[in-house]
């Protein structure tokens, strides 16, 4: 089974309907359009091997292929074969970007031994990249802190979400971004989950947090409206592919049942 990407979307074949499932490309079907690098391996899913690459083609493809971004495949494919997608496209995009040294400039070469790419001449090592961030569920009572970002749609309310910076813990980046965000305090964090999420390196990390102080004050860059929502008048909440709905759907479910 291959992955296969040109400038950011899949090669798949068929599902334009919602009852189609799409289907990848295997290697023979690839190979014909013009592999741009070296394939990276994946691993297996259910005994069959999986690859990604970058395809160097602008040929009009067959009839039935088309390219597809991954968001657009959110609910069209299952579960473990989107999990992989996402891991697929960070592979290949961290290929895409790392092919000369950043701190000389030199190309970069392949590492066989694992995942790497090598400067051959000052020996820096370029990994693909992982950047952390966090997600908290505040809480108060039986009320969940719900915000709007401005990027979001209409009527749309999720958690709160941030990056961590260079040199901070995830309960720190979880006090500040809070704190910047919404102008509250919150006690401990506590963890919930975890998420990959391919857009394009990020992984989430979700927890919730009690509410410690403190006025709603919304950030206007960040933040469009907040407000508390009882567990049992929720607003429209994001996919139920992204972490942030199953986050805010258990501790619905779980403040629900101390009542």
């Amino acid at each position: 089974m291959v992955f296969a990407w040109r400038e950011g979307k899949l090669l798949v074949r068929g599902g334009a309907s919602e009852a189609e499932q799409p289907a990848l490309a295997t290697w023979s079907d690839v190979v014909q359009w013009g592999v741009d690098a070296r394939p990276h391996y994946l691993g297996a899913l259910s005994g069959t091997a999986c690859v990604t690459v970058t395809l160097d083609t602008t040929e009009r493809l067959p009839e039935g292929w088309r390219w597809a971004g991954l968001r657009s495949l959110f609910f069209a494919l299952p579960e473990p074969l989107l999990a992989l997608a996402g891991r697929a496209f960070q592979v290949v995009e961290w290929d895409r970007t790392h092919r000369f040294c950043g701190h000389c400039a030199t190309p970069l070469v392949t590492r066989t031994s694992e995942r790497a790419r090598e400067c051959p001449a000052c020996g820096l090592v370029a990994y693909p990249r992982v950047s952390p961030a966090m997600m908290v569920l505040v809480t108060r009572g039986r009320e969940m802190l719900l915000a709007r970002a401005q990027r979001f749609a209409p009527g749309m309310y999720s958690a709160l979400a941030g990056f961590v910076e260079p040199g901070e813990t995830v309960e720190d980046c979880i006090r500040r971004e809070v704190r910047e965000e919404v102008g509250i305090e919150v006690g401990e964090p506590r963890y919930f989950g975890s998420q990959s999420w391919a857009f394009p390196h990020s992984l989430m990390l979700a927890f919730t947090a009690e509410y410690a102080g403190g006025e709603i004050a919304p950030d206007p860059e960040e933040i469009a409206e907040a407000h508390w929502f009882a567990a049992d008048a929720l607003p429209v909440l994001p996919a139920s592919v992204s972490i942030a709905r199953r986050l805010i759907e258990a501790t619905a479910s779980r403040l629900a049942g101390e009542r």
